[in-house]
């Protein structure tokens, strides 16, 4: 994936994309008749703001968008289309020559990237940013996508990629779920109880 720079938006390099599926039959109890998925796509990119402090910084987030989307569609696609996807997460793990503010930069694109593919996504995407090395791990928080009190959903998918992020670079994650934790049974506003459609209940 590679958007190229304009006189107003910063280019967008990506240097690799990894694509993580899961399928959970169970977690030590009955073995589930139909797996839950669970699945996060990756983006590693140069970060042009790396190495220095810029005070302007939002045009990456503009230039951002289209990958947003194109990692949204690929990660929907993996999982069985829009109709399967029930949770979903983002996070940005920022490499040491950069800074935290760069990773809330992911915010908009990230989570308006999958919000606009699937239909009825009201509630806010949860997110997570760090600053770390390469190989260092991101936990991405997960709740349903329609009313975040939905307590069955509660989860997180810990990302990793062994070369990534560099010093230069930024990781951009999505992640997403098929269905509840297996097992789930600790009570709280059910998915087939949501009736408010606030994004909340």
């Amino acid at each position: 994936m590679f958007y190229a720079a304009t006189a107003a938006l910063p280019e967008v390099n990506v240097r690799k994309c990894v694509l993580n599926i899961e399928d959970v039959w169970h977690d030590g109890g009955a073995r589930a008749a139909t797996p839950l998925r669970r699945g996060s796509v990756a983006a590693v990119l140069r970060n042009p703001y790396a190495g220095r402090y810029v005070a302007e910084i939002q045009p990456l987030m503009e230039a951002l968008k289209p990958l947003g989307r194109a990692m949204a569609q690929r990660l929907i696609d993996a999982l069985g289309g829009p109709g399967a996807i029930q949770a979903y997460g983002k996070g940005a793990l920022i490499g040491l020559g950069g800074e935290l503010e760069h990773g809330a930069l992911w915010h908009l694109p990230g989570g308006y990237g999958m919000r606009e593919l699937l239909e009825g996504s009201h509630a806010i995407v949860p997110s997570t940013t760090k600053v770390g090395t390469a190989g260092a791990c991101i936990d991405i928080p997960i709740h349903h996508r329609v009313a975040a009190y939905v307590r069955s959903h509660f989860d997180t998918l810990e990302v990793r990629i062994a070369d990534a992020p560099r010093d230069h670079e930024m990781m951009l994650v999505l992640a997403m779920t098929t269905g509840p934790r297996p097992h789930e049974r600790a009570g709280g506003l059910r998915a087939d109880q949501i009736s408010k459609f606030d994004g909340q209940r």
